[in-house]
C-alpha cells in the first residue's frame, strides 16, 4: 500500500493502472500490480471518467496521454504553458486549448480524465448526415454532376437553408462522402477526376535568362490590392509530349479568364502575335499589367508591350505563389484539359465555351458573383469615366 493519498503519487503509478485497465484487468487486480488500495483505484477510474477506452494510434500533431502527462507535471511545478508546450513539442495554443478544455470545474487538470474525454470526443458513432438523408445525397450528387465544387454546394446549403442546420454540411463532409463511397463515384465526381485525397506536390521551375526583366516587386499598389481590374496573371497548360499549349490570362481582380489559343505552337513568336491579337478586343484600360513566370515564351516580353500596352512583370524563380490566382485557375482549367491530352484538337470555339463556363461560375472571394458580373461592374465604371 501506498505511504501517500493517491494524487501524491507519480503519475506514472496512475498510468501503469489505466494501462493495466485496458489490457483487459479488473480493478483490483491492476491495483494490487501497481501497489495501491482498490478505493485509491476506483477513485482513479472515477476521476477518469469511468470510461476505459483503447488507445489507438492517431495522427503525431494530436496529443498522447504521454503529453496530457507531462503538462499537469508541468502544471503542478508551475511552469508556464509556453514552456511546456516547448517540451512536448507542440505549439502553445495546443497547450492552452488543451488544459481548458481538459480541466475540471473546480480547475484542476487530471490528465487521465483529459485523455480518456478526448478519445471520446474523437468517436463517430452517429451515421454520416448523407448516409441517413438520401435527398440530401440525391442533392450533392446531381451539383457535383454539374461539376460545383464542395465548397459551392456547401455555401449553396446554407444560403438556402438558413433555418435547417440539418441541410447544412461543410465541404470536407462531402468529400469525406465521395471518398468513402458514400456518393456514387461513377456519377459524381470532384472537377479535377481525383476520387482519393493526394498531397500536394510544388514542381521547380527551370530558370531562363530573359534580357531586362521588370521584376515584381515594382509592379504598382493598385495590382497588389486587387482594387483594379486590368491587372492579368498568365501562364500555360502544355500538352501530351510538350506538343501543344494554351495559354491562360486571368484578372486579379475580377477572376475574369481569357484563353489564348495557339494553334501555330508555343515558341515565343507564336505567344507574342497570340497575345497581342487575342487581347486586342479589350478596353485600353483592361490592359494595365500581366504577370508572368520566367518562362522562355515571354522572351519577346518588350515587344508585347509595345504592340498591346501591357506593362509586364516577372515573378522570382520558384515562387509559383506570387501569381497564385491564375495557378488556381490552371488547376479549374484542367478539369477541362487533362494532362496528357493533345491539346491542339481544341479549336478557338472550344476555348470560348471553356472560358465562358469558369466566367459564369460563382466564386466566394466575390462574394458569390461570378467574374463576368464583376467584369461588367467594372467594365461600366470605365465608360462612365
Amino acid at each position: 500500500m501506498p505511504r501517500y493519498p493517491g494524487n501524491r503519487l507519480p503519475l506514472a503509478v496512475p498510468k501503469k493502472y489505466f494501462e493495466l485497465r485496458r489490457g483487459g484487468l479488473k480493478g483490483a487486480a491492476a491495483a494490487r500490480q501497481v501497489g495501491v488500495s482498490v478505493s485509491c483505484g476506483s477513485l482513479w477510474f472515477t476521476k477518469a471518467g469511468s470510461m476505459i477506452l483503447p488507445d489507438e494510434p492517431i495522427d503525431p500533431r494530436f496529443l498522447t496521454q504521454d503529453d496530457r502527462i507531462a503538462i499537469a507535471d508541468g502544471l503542478r511545478a508551475y511552469r508556464p504553458a509556453a514552456v511546456i508546450a516547448e517540451e512536448i513539442g507542440k505549439h502553445r495554443s495546443t497547450v492552452y486549448r488543451e488544459i481548458a478544455r481538459g480541466s475540471k470545474d473546480s480547475g484542476s487538470y487530471d490528465p487521465f480524465r483529459a485523455h480518456n474525454q478526448a478519445i471520446l470526443r474523437r468517436a463517430r458513432p452517429k451515421d454520416e448526415r448523407l448516409q441517413a438523408d438520401c435527398k440530401l445525397r440525391e442533392f450533392v450528387n446531381d451539383k457535383l454532376q454539374q461539376r460545383w465544387s464542395p465548397q459551392q454546394i456547401s455555401r449553396h446549403l446554407t444560403k438556402h437553408h438558413p433555418d435547417r442546420p440539418e441541410k447544412h454540411l461543410c465541404p470536407e463532409t462531402i468529400y469525406r462522402a465521395l471518398y468513402n463511397g458514400i456518393l456514387d463515384k461513377r456519377t459524381a465526381k470532384l472537377r479535377t477526376g481525383r476520387n482519393r485525397r493526394k498531397k500536394q506536390r510544388r514542381g521547380i521551375p527551370l530558370t531562363n535568362a530573359i534580357p531586362r526583366m521588370r521584376p515584381l516587386s515594382t509592379r504598382p499598389r493598385a495590382a497588389e490590392e486587387r482594387r483594379q481590374a486590368g491587372h492579368w496573371e498568365g501562364d500555360l497548360i502544355i500538352g501530351k509530349g510538350q506538343q501543344s499549349a494554351i495559354g491562360t490570362l486571368v484578372d486579379r481582380a475580377t477572376r475574369y479568364v481569357r484563353l489564348i489559343h495557339l494553334p501555330a505552337g508555343w515558341k515565343a513568336p507564336e505567344v507574342r502575335d497570340a497575345l497581342v491579337e487575342q487581347t486586342a478586343d479589350l478596353p485600353a484600360r483592361l490592359r494595365r499589367t500581366l504577370t508572368w513566370d520566367q518562362g522562355r515564351e515571354l522572351y519577346l516580353h518588350e515587344q508585347i508591350e509595345d504592340l498591346t500596352g501591357f506593362l509586364v512583370y516577372f515573378c522570382d524563380p520558384h515562387a509559383p505563389w506570387q501569381r497564385g490566382t491564375n495557378e488556381h485557375t490552371n488547376g479549374l482549367l484542367r478539369e477541362y484539359f487533362p494532362k496528357g491530352t493533345d491539346l491542339r484538337h481544341y479549336t478557338e470555339r472550344d476555348l470560348t465555351q471553356v472560358a465562358r463556363q469558369l466566367n459564369e461560375r460563382p466564386r466566394i472571394v466575390l462574394g458569390d458573383r461570378t467574374p463576368a458580373e464583376a467584369m461588367r461592374r467594372w467594365s461600366k465604371e470605365l465608360a462612365y469615366r
